[in-house]
């Protein structure tokens, strides 16, 4: 919130995402930045990188948007991350709202239906 608080909406994910860290940092809250992600074909390595943009605290993945509209692709974005990291929790950040909390979004896998 501080970091949209301060810049508002308009600028590139990466300036979000660096301001972002700062913020974490500041308030000793572990981090990762731009975290590879693996990813697995039938067994094989694929060499498709794929990248995290934030992993707090070892268990969750934030993923960083600056777009005008979240999009059902987005959030299907972050859940395959969540699956490929096996990881539950996930936030799907966009910064380009005139009021953040609109574009804050909570994603979770579903357990599976036994």
């Amino acid at each position: 919130m501080e970091v949209h608080r301060h810049l508002g909406p308009g600028l590139l994910e990466s300036v979000y995402e660096t301001c972002l860290c700062q913020e974490l940092a500041d308030e000793g809250v572990k981090f990762e930045r731009q975290v590879m992600l693996p990813v697995t074909y039938k067994t094989r390595p694929i060499d498709a990188a794929y990248r995290i943009d934030l992993l707090v605290a070892g268990k969750v993945i934030v993923e960083i948007k600056a777009v005008e509209k979240l999009l059902p692709i987005h959030e299907a974005q972050l859940l395959t991350y969540l699956r490929l990291a096996r990881l539950p929790p996930g936030l799907l950040l966009n910064f380009q709202n005139v009021v953040l909390r609109h574009g804050i979004r909570r994603l979770s896998l579903k357990p599976p239906l036994t």
